[in-house]
């Protein structure tokens, strides 16, 4: 087994109000990791939600922040992914955590990074940097995702290439996954960039979208608000940045009650 991995601990007995049991870790570098835990029965969420998860602070009051849940609707289990963050008020603990854990999680799922809020199109893309890539683990994972759309291009942008691993993983056994497999053949492209090292592409998101270098690459047309859809997911400043970006094209902004040509999660800041 890999040693950075761990799973199937004896689940220790609720707790905590809200708790759910660790069942899974795994440390992808020393400021990456991702772990899942128990599903509520109640909770029923569209991929791309996000919910409240947490620990119990030192003045005894829950210290909560929003996660982007990365496992798609129909999974047994919620998988959440996460930075490490030395001074941080929950991941400087959090990361520690291990199976048989407790964590709290309150189960009311939000979030406008969701294909209701996307009017039909031929082409999605799903734009990501850093843990950014979250949600779209849970989009890429739902069959609904590619009976709406013909073509699905997840661009995720990181750092370094050890960075990449946890998307990359993914993405790459999809095509044979028994669930899934079937849905994401022929349909599903992947275009991973760096930007501090080397690596086969290279580049921010929005340089290589603006400099027409993906679209070369891929061998598609350019973005296009008539038949491209966007999904947005990043720092503060990606986000801000891609809106800029899409905006100056054509595309606006949509949300549940009113679909348009691209969503952006506000709540993620990774």
């Amino acid at each position: 087994m890999d040693p950075d991995v761990t799973e199937n601990a004896a689940p220790k007995p609720a707790t905590l109000p809200d708790a759910q049991t660790v069942t899974g870790v795994k440390h992808w570098t020393d400021r990456l990791f991702s772990f899942r835990v128990t599903r509520p029965r109640s909770l029923r969420f569209r991929s791309g939600e996000f919910v409240m998860i947490g620990l119990p602070g030192k003045d005894g009051r829950p210290v909560m922040r929003a996660y982007s849940i990365a496992s798609p609707a129909w999974a047994d289990e919620l998988e959440f992914y996460s930075i490490k963050v030395p001074d941080g008020p929950l991941t400087s603990r959090l990361q520690h955590i291990e199976p048989g854990d407790q964590i709290i999680l309150r189960p009311k799922p939000v979030g406008t990074l969701v294909l209701d809020a996307l009017l039909p199109g031929k082409r999605l893309w799903m734009l990501a940097t850093g843990t950014g890539i979250a949600p779209f683990a849970s989009l890429v994972r739902d069959p609904e995702t590619y009976e709406k759309f013909e073509q699905v291009i997840v661009m995720h942008t990181c750092r370094l290439k050890a960075e990449l691993d946890y998307g990359r993983e993914l993405i790459e056994s999809l095509p044979d996954d028994p669930l899934i497999g079937e849905f994401v053949r022929g349909k599903l492209r992947y275009y991973p960039t760096t930007t501090r090292e080397d690596s086969p592409q290279m580049g921010r998101i929005t340089d290589n979208l603006q400099s027409g270098k993906v679209f070369a690459d891929l061998g598609v047309p350019p973005l296009d608000p008539s038949q491209d859809r966007a999904m947005v997911c990043g720092s503060l400043g990606f986000n801000r940045d891609m809106k800029t970006l899409l905006e100056s094209i054509g595309f606006r902004e949509g949300a549940n009650s009113e679909p348009a040509e691209y969503v952006v999660e506000k709540a993620f800041v990774g």
